[in-house]
């Protein structure tokens, strides 16, 4: 259903009113991470529609972290969502930094990734992030950005493992 020029206005449309209902709340991503259990990373991509809200413990903590979503939008947030990139997003200094970080170092990265479990690459599904404040050494606020993701392997690609060519 999502994908046309509508469905991405009934998507910010029931963004606002998710953004409304946590600023209802009077809590910060992190605090209703802490009520939740969830990551606060998690808990912004569920109200932006960046991740689908399980039936279950999940979701009554969620309305009860949240009191003002109603059944309409946890019925909204319980929809496979229509992940996207907006590529004016880039533009966004935090996010272009990010962006800019990850460009930097991400060779580096491949390459200890490559070096400590072999050939792969870590999953964007089986995936946990979250942003941490702490105090540097010289007193200074620092960000911690934390990706925790699986490690696949690359497969060789063999033709009897391939199962649509395995003859019935």
């Amino acid at each position: 259903m999502e994908g046309s020029h509508s469905d991405g206005a009934q998507k910010a449309a029931v963004v606002s009113r998710l953004m409304a209902a946590k600023k209802l709340s009077g809590k910060s991503y992190s605090q209703i991470a802490a009520e939740t259990g969830l990551t606060n990373v998690y808990v912004a991509q569920l109200l932006r529609r960046q991740a689908q809200l399980k039936a279950g413990p999940t979701t009554v903590a969620l309305c009860t972290a949240i009191p003002s979503l109603n059944d309409e939008l946890v019925a909204e947030m319980m929809l496979p969502p229509f992940r996207s990139f907006r590529s004016d997003l880039l533009q966004e200094p935090a996010v272009y930094r990010l962006n800019e970080a990850v460009m930097h170092f991400g060779e580096s990265i491949k390459e200890i990734i490559n070096e400590e479990f072999g050939d792969g690459i870590m999953s964007a599904i089986d995936f946990y992030c979250s942003v941490d404040k702490i105090q540097g050494v010289d007193g200074k606020d620092r960000v911690v950005v934390t990706f925790d993701g699986k490690y696949l392997p690359h497969t060789e690609q063999r033709a009897e493992h391939m199962v649509s060519r395995r003859q019935q």
